[in-house]
């Protein structure tokens, strides 16, 4: 298959709608698209933004080559006219938005594009591919960190998804606390660590597992991972603890019950002098599967099939929605949609966290100064009341928006790599506001409220 322009990630009707405005004469008209979630999955309490500096890579080189216009005239859909324009396009608008790494609730505007609709209308299809992929992977992959009570987590998921998604999925998963991947592409172009050893195959290959071990051993050495559940895994322990000595790196189990096994295991390990020697699980696992396993003597897991596929909600939901235009008489005006379950909140909206001293309260969606000078006012009535309380008074906001694209041209320029660490402190930094008690478990209700009037905004601190 031919390589692609970021061009074509895109659906015909973006083209068609840009042509038959031109040919009314408003496709260059101002415009403000967002892009925001009307709800989470059941039982998530929070949402992860990833995907924006893949976004902002696309973006920039969303371009039509002479390929991509011949097959567009080949379709028959767009006049000469059209074509033409798509082939001097570029995004020249602004783009806003959360950091990457930054946790997101229903309606928060995670991406605001302004321009012309001209300029931002071609732009939905990719934009809410990445998000949706990478915030999907993002936001299970938090819950999995979580329930892992601070054991390294492996990513180990690429051979359950398309190639190009596994490279994503494990860029995601890195941003949310996961400590290594296998996938060596993307430890190659994200610098995410690559960690791996052997799998059953390998074991297989040989006459013997003494002999698989030894060969292991010579090769990687003695601070190795032995996977000891092909056959026997009391039989595997002792074998392994005999050839490598009690400097044994780590054993890994695959299958069974992996919380008795591990019991089971580390009393073996403990009699053998191996005291040091961890236990690594993988096999099938989730967040919850995980949670059960908080209590056995466990040091690490690889997790897989379940975190690369989103945990059984592979997209958030992303929408990308026109929520303000310019008018005929030149003004810019709200617009949303009325429909019954899918209404729009419009104008283009400033977001906030608030915080009450450092633990997350609300977010803060208001559409126009207008709305967020009110908040200021009652935010203000309330910090000089005589009923505030010390805590009450060290209420700020925190702004969740900023500047990535100012008239087409990056903010800021960031090599691969640091994009994604900057995302893995950005994830910690927000997630730690939510205070989350671990113990309660991956479910529950959304973290934090959003609110979208500020008078509203202040009693719900109040």
């Amino acid at each position: 298959m031919d390589t692609v322009t970021s061009a074509l990630l895109t659906d015909l009707y973006e083209l068609t709608m840009l042509q038959a405005a031109r040919q009314a004469g408003t496709a260059s008209r101002r415009s403000v698209f967002e892009v925001f979630t009307r709800s989470l999955p059941e039982g998530r309490r929070y949402g992860v933004l990833a995907g924006t500096g893949r976004v902002l890579d696309a973006i920039a080189d969303f371009r039509f080559d002479e390929a991509d216009l011949r097959y567009l005239r080949r379709t028959g859909v767009l006049d000469e006219e059209t074509l033409a324009h798509l082939a001097d396009y570029r995004f020249t608008g602004d783009v806003h938005g959360y950091e990457e790494g930054e946790l997101f609730f229903p309606n928060s505007p995670v991406m605001r594009l302004e321009g012309t609709f001209e300029d931002a209308v071609m732009l939905e299809t990719v934009i809410l591919s990445i998000l949706n992929h990478d915030s999907g992977v993002a936001s299970v992959g938090s819950r999995m960190i979580t329930a892992a009570r601070g054991r390294p987590c492996i990513e180990m998921g690429g051979r359950r998804v398309h190639e190009d998604a596994a490279i994503a999925a494990a860029r995601a998963a890195y941003i949310v606390g996961f400590a290594s991947t296998s996938n060596l592409a993307a430890g190659a172009h994200y610098r995410v660590p690559a960690a791996g050893t052997s799998a059953h195959a390998f074991t297989l290959l040989f006459d013997s597992e003494e002999e698989a071990f030894r060969a292991q051993i010579a090769s990687q050495g003695v601070g190795t991972t032995l996977l000891v559940d092909t056959y026997d895994v009391d039989a595997a322990v002792r074998l392994a603890v005999e050839i490598a000595g009690p400097e044994l790196g780590a054993v890994r189990l695959d299958s069974g019950d992996l919380g008795a096994q591990s019991i089971r295991v580390r009393a073996l390990l403990d009699s053998l002098g191996a005291t040091s020697t961890r236990i690594t699980a993988t096999g099938d696992l989730d967040e919850f599967r995980v949670e059960e396993l908080a209590q056995a003597p466990l040091d690490g897991y690889g997790i897989g099939t379940r975190l690369v596929t989103g945990g059984g909600h592979p997209a958030p939901g992303f929408v990308y929605k026109l929520v303000e235009r310019e008018g005929a008489d030149g003004q810019m005006h709200p617009v949303g949609k009325r429909s019954q379950d899918k209404a729009t909140l419009g104008a283009g909206k400033r977001a906030f966290r608030m915080l009450v001293g450092d633990r997350a309260h609300a977010e803060l969606v208001l559409p126009g100064e207008a709305e967020i000078a009110e908040f200021q006012r009652e935010l203000t009535a309330e910090l000089i009341s005589a009923e505030a309380s010390p805590e009450w008074r060290r209420t700020n906001l925190r702004p969740l928006q900023v500047p990535m694209i100012r008239g087409g041209e990056p903010v800021q320029s960031l090599r691969a790599p640091q994009q994604v660490e900057a995302a893995r402190a950005r994830h910690a930094a927000s997630f730690a506001e939510l205070a989350l008690d671990v113990e309660d478990g991956p479910d529950g209700p959304i973290a934090i409220p959003t609110v979208t009037d500020g008078i509203e905004a202040a009693r719900v601190l109040r």
